[in-house]
């Protein structure tokens, strides 16, 4: 049995790239190999994540596969002790995970040192150019990227971006698989008791809230005398990565305090199905985007998406099949909502699309073509 190192955050840290991971290991280990996840000891310090916590407040240890943490992003030393621990375990391959410029440089001293020892090194990116800008991120994105043999993307955008960066040629564009590590679906009925929600329609803004993400669009659209008409709630669900404030006093001045529940927390994993389970559609108003872990949670829940036309959103949801794909302002937004609803049909249609889709994005089909692009 071969063996794989995935490089990586897992649990107890939390969020999409460590869920991905997790389901990636145990899709590996359904296909014959014995697989690692080498996580963070210190992911981020603390002045420099914008959240409550980057742990989960309950995890459970994996069964499947071994997870051990290793790195600390900030201390050299860790990384020279990953790239002895990795050497010795003589691993077929090392698949890292790049999301953002911060980690090139631990992420990239580990790959280098242990390239160089023979071992092959492949990324998954997320994003080479990241949706919030800093000094030095060109830098350490290449410094990371010259260090591997070859890319996985899951959006067109990704693809072209890393040619800026690297004159390395190997690499794919795969697509991001469903996330399928949530529970099985939740009907209406349960959802709506779980979350102690009344009967109606919802429509749901899930994940953290960053700048990028567009919130101001949704709550704009909100606004349409239509949409009032339909008598639709809007959920925000997911921690707050910038200000609050200024949302709550958009909220307030367009007079849409009853239409719209904020549930301001990280959601576990245990309660993310009732989310989707009260949701109509899922509403993603992004004002730049690469892929959408988001998304790839709806087409497991089977819920129609309404996006903006950015990066590879367009690429994931086909126009007036799986949802809407709709230009960046509140009024194509708005838009967009509206068709869920009308013809009456129309939700019900969207649905079986959503469903219809969703096996194309199987975590098996993926690794498939990972492990054809990779030989391993």
């Amino acid at each position: 049995m071969s063996k794989l190192i995935i490089v990586g955050p897992a649990s107890p840290l939390r969020g999409g790239i460590a869920d991905f991971n997790e389901a990636l290991a145990i899709e590996l280990v359904a296909q014959g190999h014995e697989v690692e996840i080498i996580s963070f000891s210190l992911q981020y310090p603390s002045f420099l994540f914008p959240g409550k916590s980057q742990y989960h407040s309950n995890s459970t240890k994996p069964s499947k596969y071994h997870v051990k943490e290793l790195i600390n992003s900030i201390n050299p030393f860790s990384w020279l002790k990953t790239v002895r621990y990795i050497k010795d375990e003589k691993p077929v391959a090392v698949i890292f995970r790049f999301w953002i410029p911060f980690m090139g440089m631990s992420l990239g001293f580990i790959a280098r040192r242990i390239k160089n020892k023979g071992i092959p090194v492949y990324a998954i990116t997320d994003n080479v150019i990241p949706h919030e800008k800093r000094v030095g991120d060109r830098f350490l994105t290449k410094y990371f990227l010259n260090a591997c043999n070859g890319f996985i993307t899951m959006s067109k955008a990704v693809f072209d971006d890393i040619s800026l960066f690297t004159n390395n040629s190997k690499k794919v564009c795969l697509f991001h698989p469903v996330y399928d590590v949530f529970g099985s679906k939740s009907n209406k009925e349960n959802s709506l008791k779980e979350l102690n929600f009344s009967e109606g329609r919802y429509l749901l803004f899930f994940g953290l809230i960053r700048e990028y993400k567009g919130l101001e669009l949704a709550i704009e659209a909100m606004n349409n005398p239509e949409i009032k008409e339909l008598g639709l709630k809007l959920i925000i669900a997911g921690e707050f990565y910038s200000s609050k404030e200024k949302y709550l006093a958009l909220i307030k001045k367009l007079g849409l305090v009853n239409d719209i529940i904020i549930h301001d927390e990280f959601i576990p994993k245990e309660k993310v199905k009732y989310y989707f389970g009260v949701a109509d559609a899922v509403v993603q108003p992004y004002l730049s985007a690469t892929q959408s872990g988001i998304t790839q949670i709806a087409y497991n829940f089977e819920t129609p998406m309404i996006v903006t036309n950015v990066g590879g959103l367009s690429e994931i949801v086909e126009d007036g099949k799986q949802g809407f794909v709709c230009d960046v302002n509140c009024n194509a937004v708005s838009e967009g909502i509206l068709k869920l609803y009308k013809p009456e049909d129309n939700l019900a249609e969207i649905r079986y699309q959503v469903a219809l889709k969703k096996e194309s994005y199987s975590w098996q089909v993926f690794v498939k073509e990972l492990k054809l692009f990779t030989d391993i």
